[in-house]
């Protein structure tokens, strides 16, 4: 089977690997429909991501029919449709017992990460069971495929972790996919504002027909001055950070509100400065976290009822042997205006 195989720092190429099988009796093997490039991709390509060696095929997104199913395997059989999870639980262990799926002693993020993932024509699912979702009759396959990874990741990540409530003010910095998942299901809370902040004013006009009340470009330097003058003085109850770099930390801290929360999204791969000197007397609260998917059975309903349009995500789409230039396309997304690109495989 033709697979995206992760060769190290800065390599990556479309190769033959056998097709997976059964090792386990709670596994599935899954012939993919379609898969997507994340972010996380991106890290682990720079070398970011420590524990995906050398030889891993990447992806960890994606819809898809059940080829076959360990003995083990009760809930699925082959020939259903399936959403497979970014995150693998094993449903036992004390961290899942917790709904903290993403610590699962066994699982979490593994695949496209230690073990093999969907980037390929096949992928094995360890933990079928707790890790598959059906897919229901009709549904839109390529808006699904947001559900295995962005959606839920900026709802519970951001969303649900930055206490977004009515009425309530919510600043967004950074308006990439993760950002824009955010945006779309903080709209579920009705939030009185959502503040998208970015250096990208084509992401921003995105973010606008998104649902954004209003968009800071950050380039000059002056986002914070701005978003407090817009709040009047105050700031704002939740700041989201969707980026990952200290500077959008730092800014998420500088326009928070007393009282208000930071929740932190990003994927940090370098030290951020926390100015206790500041913040020490202001009944801040900060997150963080890595989503569990205990929203997606939740989120699934909500796009197959076309409350949210997970759809309006995707910009590119690509064969599997087009890979290459998908992560391409998908990495100078300033130039190509990428969001979500989809892969058929």
């Amino acid at each position: 089977m033709k697979a995206l195989v992760y060769n190290g720092p800065g390599k990556k190429a479309l190769e033959e690997r056998p097709k997976p099988t059964i090792k386990d009796p709670t596994d599935a093997i899954i012939k993919v429909s379609k898969t997507t490039i994340c972010g996380t991709d991106l890290h682990i390509l720079k070398g970011d991501v420590a524990t995906c060696k050398p030889g891993t095929i990447l992806g960890h997104e994606g819809v898809g029919v059940v080829d076959s199913v360990g003995p083990g395997v009760t809930a699925f059989k082959a020939g259903d449709r399936v959403l497979m999870s970014c995150i693998s639980a094993c449903g036992r262990c004390e961290y899942c017992r917790k709904s903290m799926y993403s610590h699962c002693t066994t699982g979490g993020w593994i695949l496209g990460n230690s073990i093999d993932g969907t980037q390929a024509e096949f992928v094995r699912i360890p933990y079928a069971d707790t890790s598959l979702y059906p897919i229901p009759k009709g549904a839109d396959e390529e808006a699904l495929v947001m559900l295995s990874d962005i959606l839920p990741t900026g709802f519970e990540c951001g969303v649900l972790n930055g206490k977004v409530q009515p009425g309530s003010s919510v600043a967004i910095v950074g308006s990439g996919p993760i950002g824009l998942a955010a945006l779309l299901t903080a709209q579920l809370y009705s939030p009185a504002e959502i503040i998208m902040i970015d250096l990208d004013d084509n992401r921003l006009a995105v973010a606008k027909r998104f649902g954004a009340t209003a968009t800071v470009n950050s380039a000059d330097g002056k986002a914070a001055a701005k978003v407090l003058k817009m709040t009047g003085g105050r700031g704002v109850d939740t700041a989201i950070e969707a980026v990952g770099i200290p500077a959008t930390f730092e800014l998420c801290t500088d326009i928070v509100a007393p009282g208000g929360t930071v929740a932190n999204v990003g994927v940090h791969g370098v030290k951020v400065d926390l100015h206790l000197e500041k913040l020490w007397s202001h009944n801040v609260t900060i997150t963080t976290r890595l989503v569990d998917t205990v929203s997606t059975p939740m989120l699934l309903k909500t796009v197959q009822s076309k409350r949210i349009d997970a759809s309006q995500l995707i910009t590119h789409r690509f064969k599997l042997d087009q890979i290459l230039d998908a992560y391409e396309t998908f990495g100078k997304a300033a130039d190509t205006k990428a969001l979500k690109v989809i892969i058929e495989a």
